[in-house]
């Protein structure tokens, strides 16, 4: 039943199904627990107060290894093929390897680091995961496209793009936004001054955070091809 996670691709999936799993408890139990509003909050909102911040922080952090595990499996398999059929630098495989590290460590570091407790430390863990996470996935994009056909359907390239542009365009607003707004806290009145920013940034943190999960949910075909060198059996768009 479970063959399709043949080779290396229980990997990424146990990293969708855990981050998405993180997300959404840790929002129902805040909700439920009245500790936010049910509209829009941020995402470090749904994991501050107990119950759910003891959900959030282990949940998030287990997530964090899952994808640095994801990452070196990763990265290991683009020296493979490319040793087999060279088609890029290993610089560029190499550094964003290191990035999707560091936003790893970001997520570590907001899980571990409460949003009203240490926002100073928490907001740089984000600010490190959101943003070296965005550029890991459009550094990922460039190098399917320059792997393709041999080893990437072109179709396969487009998806990726898409997610990474769509990430990396909604980072800057969400940034730009959650600076403007002026207090850290969970519950928001519309008639607030920031409240817009609030809600803007909100939507643009959780279109990022979604779209890692869609955009790692692509590795699975990829690794289920990691325990061979040879060029996939599957018909390329050329």
């Amino acid at each position: 039943m479970l063959c399709f996670l043949r080779g290396m691709a229980f990997l990424p999936f146990l990293l969708v199904t855990c981050s998405s799993a993180a997300f959404i408890i840790s929002y129902v139990a805040a909700v439920l627990s009245r500790h936010v509003s049910p509209f829009l909050p941020y995402i470090s909102d749904t994991g501050t107060k107990p119950p759910e911040s003891g959900i959030f922080g282990f949940m998030i952090n287990f997530s964090a290894f899952l994808a640095a595990a994801t990452m070196y499996t990763r990265y290991n398999i683009v020296e493979k093929q490319n040793q087999t059929y060279y088609f890029s630098t290993p610089a560029l495989n190499l550094v964003s390897f290191i990035l999707g590290l560091l936003g790893c460590i970001g997520m570590s570091i907001v899980a571990s680091f409460q949003e009203l407790a240490v926002p100073v430390v928490h907001d740089g863990g984000a600010l490190l995961a959101f943003v070296c996470g965005a550029i890991y996935t459009l550094l990922q994009s460039i190098i399917s496209y320059k792997s393709c056909p041999e080893w990437n359907s072109l179709s396969m390239c487009h998806i990726r793009m898409i997610i990474s542009a769509v990430s990396c365009a909604a980072v800057v607003p969400m940034i730009v936004c959650a600076s403007l707004v002026s207090t850290t806290k969970l519950e928001w009145d519309p008639s607030e001054k920031d409240y817009v920013y609030h809600v803007v940034s909100a939507i643009c943190e959780w279109t990022v955070a979604f779209g890692f999960i869609f955009y790692f949910l692509t590795f699975i075909q990829d690794f289920q091809q990691s325990a061979s060198t040879e060029r996939p059996s599957c018909h390329h768009v050329r």
